[in-house]
């Protein structure tokens, strides 16, 4: 027989964490005597992060007596109270291996469904004071689950767990869970869960997306963007600068060639590069991602830069490259490419985000496609919009070519109806006075302001999300929901002496150091050298690869070129035994 052990509730409060404020209601208490049960919360429950914890398909979070024996000889700690893994119902019975997905249990005068196992935060750790329970949550596959309330009431501990109706497909807990955390997922186990109602709406969209992929070669594209195909080579290889060309008052486009060796292999419509240098003889080796701007199989390779403030690299490719000089480049890679089909195509971009959608009109240009093209662009004025004549008279070899570029801030000077169309930005409102269709395939790509507000507008638009495909440019926000932000210093070299190990380059913050052996973790290192370690609470995982983050945003690698692969070494607890670079 199952049975309510404990109710806890907690309300939201501020505390401090590495220096930081985390607004949380980890902290769940037992309470006595029955307790009212809401569509949304316990009395007295809530939740300090409503986008990433709570709503109605998370109302309820539930965890078993046996995980609490679990972890406790597992860690070896007896100090666990109620409510120590941030549950509302402590339960005898109810594993997540038998339970499953739209089950309904009648506990007191409540009727409860099961609607997804519970993604982990960050926060979970803070709470047990262990950093890397987040991720032994999830390996250990043990997560526990949310209740949805069909019929309000009240319930109180010593309540006997009914089950009244079995889910349809009989899919657990435990099997969800694998789906979308395991790799190479079963398609037939797939399309079932797709077909459980209750299955909240955010994981049956992670789900679908394992379903619209065929491969899932280096992770699952429901946890993140397809890596695309293998690269052509590993490592960097050396190519000469034959042409530098001014595309706006802030961008140049470099096109490069091999040095020797073979020719140069065709890349996907809307791939990157990454590109390793150093701006001094003496200074430290950077790496930079670029996207390819050019015409897919050409004989060079073009990648478009523009000119960022303060930044290093952009200023030197800006100033001091010549025509002659020589790069060292990775393969292309990256998933956000063009898709094979007959439907409609809209290529969204801001700014410099034009770039690799002007590769994929390259490529519909070169095929003669006869897909209807949408091409539509946001730039601030005529002076900085790049690729403006080249993408005009790509679309003139389009037979259902389309044109609508968007100025914010036009100059005087600036001709309308010939440098631009209309004054504003890139949103839906527009689309629906272009008609463009909402069963077109997507491809957006800009900084992440242009990104959030577009795909919010499309989601309320009705485009299949299937169909939207997204490319970030530009730094990212940070994806810590409840820290209050702080003032940070840049990045620098740790006190003391410095360690003679393997160079790590810390990619966003433009430090490049060698390892010192006096610190225990990437992440101490990184902490001591001032890089700001973000941490993941809306989906429990890494956002650049499948693995339950820990510490940081990204995973040590071995080359640090490849996609991250399950069981790959976390940031937190990993020593570099080679150089590397982080995306930090």
């Amino acid at each position: 027989m199952a049975w309510l052990v404990s109710i806890n509730v907690g309300l939201p409060r501020d505390i401090e964490w590495k220096g930081q404020t985390v607004r949380t209601a980890v902290w769940k208490l037992p309470v006595q005597g029955r307790v009212a049960v809401g569509r949304l919360n316990l009395e007295g429950d809530g939740q300090g992060d409503v986008a990433g914890h709570g709503g109605e398909h998370r109302a309820v979070m539930v965890y078993q007596m046996d995980a609490y024996r679990y972890w406790e000889a597992h860690l070896g700690r007896n100090d666990f109270s109620f409510g120590q893994f941030g549950e509302n119902f402590t339960v005898a019975g109810l594993p997540d291996d038998e339970v499953c997905i739209g089950d309904q249990y009648r506990i007191g005068s409540a009727l409860f469904e099961v609607t997804q196992p519970r993604v982990t935060c960050y926060r979970v750790g803070i709470r047990l004071e262990e950093p890397a329970m987040p991720a032994l949550l999830v390996s250990h596959h043990r997560p526990g689950f949310y209740f949805r309330v069909l019929e309000e009431g009240d319930v109180g501990a010593g309540d006997e767990i009914v089950k009244v109706a079995d889910g349809p497909e009989r899919m657990t807990v435990a099997e969800i869970d694998a789906l979308l955390y395991l790799p190479n997922p079963s398609r037939e186990q797939l399309e079932r869960s797709l077909r459980v109602p209750a299955l909240s709406a955010g994981w049956k969209s992670s789900l679908r997306a394992l379903v619209q992929q065929s491969s899932s070669q280096g992770g699952n594209a429901g946890l993140k963007a397809p890596a695309g195909p293998p690269p052509a080579w590993p490592g960097f290889r050396p190519m000469r600068v034959v042409r530098l060309d001014r595309e706006a008052a802030n961008v140049v486009s470099i096109s490069l060639q091999p040095l020797d060796g073979p020719s140069l292999p065709p890349a996907l419509p809307g791939q990157f590069l990454v590109l390793r240098l150093r701006t001094t003889p003496d200074g430290a080796m950077l790496l930079r991602n670029y996207s390819m701007s050019g015409l897919p199989g050409d004989s060079t390779y073009r990648i478009s830069v523009k000119r960022e403030r303060n930044g290093v690299v952009s200023s030197y490719l800006h100033d001091q490259l010549r025509a002659g000089d020589v790069l060292e480049l990775s393969a292309p890679r990256g998933g956000f490419t063009l898709t094979s089909g007959d439907g409609p195509v809209v290529l969204l971009s801001a700014g410099i985000g034009a770039t690799p959608v002007l590769a994929m009109l390259h490529s519909l240009s070169s095929a003669a496609s006869g897909r209807a093209v949408w091409w539509i662009h946001g730039a601030r004025n005529a002076a900085e919009h790049p690729f403006a004549k080249e993408s005009r008279e790509l679309l003139q070899t389009l037979v259902n070519g389309r044109r609508h570029i968007v100025y914010s801030r036009p100059n005087l000077e600036d001709q309308r109806g010939s440098d631009y169309d209309s004054v504003g930005h890139v949103d839906t409102r527009l689309l629906d006075c272009l008609s463009v269709p909402r069963d077109a395939d997507f491809y957006l790509c800009g900084p992440s302001s242009f990104l959030k507000q577009l795909t919010e507008g499309l989601k309320t638009w009705a485009a299949d999300p299937a169909r939207v495909h997204t490319e970030l440019f530009g730094p990212e926000q940070s994806i810590t929901p409840g820290i209050t932000p702080s003032s940070r210093a840049s990045a620098h070299p740790p006190a003391g002496e410095p360690g003679t190990g393997p160079e790590i380059a810390f990619a966003r913050s433009g430090l490049t150091v060698r390892w010192d052996s006096r610190y225990s973790s990437l992440l101490e290192f990184a902490e001591a050298c001032g890089v700001p370690v973000q941490w993941s609470c809306r989906t429990g995982v890494c956002h650049m690869c499948e693995c339950a983050l820990i510490g940081g945003r990204v995973q040590y690698q071995p080359d640090p070129l490849q996609p991250p692969t399950p069981g790959s070494v976390l940031i937190c607890c990993a020593t570099p035994s080679a150089d590397i670079e982080i995306d930090l």
